[in-house]
């Protein structure tokens, strides 16, 4: 047998989002026999990291900010001498990119992009540089991996990018948890109380997943199904604003926000309807999980991958527009043709399982 490649995944942490879960997905789901993998946390310090299996070698670097562990991450890539980087969120792409004359020569870099790169330019609110920064140092990379071929065709013209070095491969996905926990006996008034309709929602608590506009949808929803109730499942930087929204829109005791859930499918059990209302995306886990999970799905056209994944699907509903107005129209519609408290069977399964990755390096 030959000497296995080393490869090592880079994330900032693991301290919830979706780069943090797919990295772990990918670490945990790469062949031991082929592979010796590393997993470098560029803004973790020293922890437990239970979720991983034990042939995976984790390294804290203990950087204050993603910038700031430029110096440990060189220091880690010289000591360890992967066979491939991979690395995976835009701003820790960026650094990597940067360092790469640093690196062993031979050391092959993989970046994978977690939003579409036009939306990102337009919406994302990002410093008047990030597009040089993409059209510059993204050229360094031996290939770029994307969640859908919408999101590929959009980074090859925006960068001016040869598809060649684009890779397309759907987030991993935990499918054998999901399927236990959702198959679980177990009382669902655990996580929802009264009759519903009970609608649920993941993501970062950001301006870019539409949460605000999901509660002025909310609204109107209520003037239909007077009961329906909503949990958002995350934590970020527009916790407060949401909160302060629902109380100006009466939805206190309606609407709860437990923070970050590493599983969410734990509330799956009695959730009559899962909602993405993002402005902008590449293509969520938290989709992935749920229509894997068999929920009823009514998501915004945010990107070309999530309207390939939903169009002509059971059970799913893309609105219009990205709109409040729109939302709530297709929210009510949704609610309308299920039965009260009907669960689809599992009516598709998103590709990308940890198994798809394993050609990649």
């Amino acid at each position: 047998m030959g000497q296995s490649l080393r490869v090592l995944v880079l994330v900032p942490h693991l301290r919830g989002g979706g780069a943090g879960k797919v990295a772990t997905l990918v670490a945990g789901g790469l062949s031991k026999e082929k592979y010796e993998v590393h997993l470098g946390l560029v803004t973790e310090a020293n922890r437990n990291f239970d979720n991983l299996p034990p042939p995976v070698i984790v390294h804290a670097l203990g950087g204050r900010r993603v910038r700031s562990g430029a110096i440990p991450l060189v220091r880690l890539v010289r000591r360890i001498r992967p066979d491939v980087i991979l690395s995976g969120a835009a701003h820790l792409n960026f650094l990597v990119l940067l360092l790469r004359p640093l690196f062993p020569r031979k050391t092959r870099v993989l970046v994978r992009q977690d939003v579409t790169v036009s939306s990102v330019l337009k919406f994302g609110s990002v410093p008047w540089y990030t597009s040089l920064l993409y059209r510059s140092l993204y050229r360094r990379a031996d290939h770029v991996i994307c969640q859908s071929h919408a999101m590929a065709d959009d980074l090859a013209r925006e960068l001016r990018m040869g598809k060649e070095r684009i890779a397309v491969l759907p987030n991993p996905v935990d499918l054998d948890q999901i399927h236990a926990v959702c198959g679980a006996t177990g009382q669902p008034s655990a996580w929802w109380t009264g009759p519903g309709p009970h609608l649920l929602a993941v993501g970062r608590l950001a301006r870019e997943k539409g949460f605000d506009l999901l509660l002025e949808a909310l609204v109107t929803v209520r003037e239909r199904f007077p009961r329906t109730d909503m949990i958002i499942a995350g934590a970020g930087p527009e916790e407060g604003a949401l909160k302060a929204q629902c109380r100006l829109l009466g939805l206190e005791g309606v609407v709860r926000l437990p923070g970050h859930v590493q599983r969410p499918y734990i509330f799956y059990a009695g959730t009559s309807l899962f909602v993405l209302s993002s402005r902008y995306e590449g293509m969520p886990n938290a989709l992935l999980e749920a229509a894997a999970g068999g929920l009823p799905i009514v998501a915004t056209p945010a990107s070309g991958g999530v309207v390939d994944l939903l169009r002509n699907r059971q059970k799913a509903w893309l609105t219009p527009e990205i709109s409040a107005v729109s939302l709530a129209s297709t929210l009510v519609k949704a609610l309308e043709a299920l039965n009260p408290g009907h669960r689809t069977h599992r009516s598709f399964s998103p590709a990308g399982a940890p198994e798809a990755w394993r050609n990649v390096p």
